[in-house]
């Protein structure tokens, strides 16, 4: 893998973690953060569509190497909802701020 292939693996990946904060409600974080959830939302994504028999809907190829565009936007937003039920809300007292 030359560096050109990586520099548009991880643009790829911050485009679909970007849109995967946006569709679940994210806020906070950066480029990394969505970087992040981009490549980690391919791996569950994918995970999710081979153990239920879904086809590679949307793919782009690297070098020969597939991307799955739609499942990291699927893994991704899956994640932040996952993250959500996981921490606690901010606000302490009995109205939300």
């Amino acid at each position: 893998m030359t560096l050109t292939e990586l520099v548009i693996y991880l643009i790829v990946a911050g485009v679909c973690g970007a849109i995967a904060r946006a569709l679940a409600g994210a806020t906070g974080g950066g480029f990394i953060a969505a970087v992040l959830l981009g490549l980690i939302g391919a791996f569950v994504g994918t995970r999710v569509a081979r153990m239920l028999h879904l086809p590679a809907l949307v793919a782009i190829s690297i070098d020969g190497r597939p991307f799955p565009i739609f499942w990291s936007v699927v893994g991704g937003v899956l994640l932040v909802i996952l993250a959500h039920m996981v921490v606690r809300p901010r606000h302490f007292g009995p109205y939300p701020r």
